[in-house]
């Protein structure tokens, strides 16, 4: 008989508590998760993956050339949360705002979220991409580490996305809000 661990064990057939942004900003506040990469999702505790090299790269490269490209014209937050919806705090890779400072509350728009995924692609795929399209987010895209490809994700209509497409090493990309600004997905991912 194999032995149980109290991570395969899970709570069935009771209620769970759940925690609102609100609660989960002031145990933040409070110190409570200091040592912790998590975070709030559908008010459950997720624990974030680890990055990896081509994750860190990957994130640096984007965030840099968004940074200079959208200077004056947007913000772009690197692995900080974004207030998605009440009971949702999710810390993307990076993501793209309107224009402003948000010193007392997160932002909850975003023109672009961007998850850069290997150990977390199905999660990504899954329940990260229902919770951006019933957020206020406009487009998003998931830098596949596994495939060497970038899925973009658009047109929303209730956690749904209506148009994902494939782009591979010598495609470009074409930020929605922004068409002047392009990356090349061969800049984003490992070199070959």
């Amino acid at each position: 008989m194999e032995a149980m661990s109290v991570e395969s064990f899970p709570v069935r057939n009771q209620p769970l508590r759940r925690y609102t942004r609100a609660e989960y900003d002031a145990l933040v506040e409070k110190g409570a998760f200091l040592h912790e990469r998590i975070e709030l999702i559908f008010g459950q505790l997720v624990q974030m993956s680890p990055v990896g090299a081509d994750h860190r790269e990957a994130t640096a490269t984007l965030h840099e050339t968004l940074q200079e490209v959208l200077r004056g014209r947007a913000r772009v937050y690197c692995q900080a949360p974004i207030a998605a919806t009440d009971d949702s705090e999710p810390e993307p890779d990076l993501y793209i705002t309107p224009p402003g400072a948000h010193w007392h509350a997160h932002p909850s728009r975003a023109h672009l979220v961007i998850e850069v995924a290997a150990s977390s692609l199905a999660y990504d795929r899954n329940e990260k991409a229902f919770l951006y399209g019933i957020s206020e987010v406009d487009e998003y895209w998931i830098v596949d580490l596994v495939h060497e490809l970038v899925e973009v994700r658009r047109d929303r209509d209730a956690g749904v996305w209506r148009s994902i497409s494939t782009f591979r090493r010598g495609d470009t990309l074409q930020v929605l809000a922004f068409p002047d600004v392009t990356i090349a997905v061969s800049e984003i991912l490992p070199p070959i």
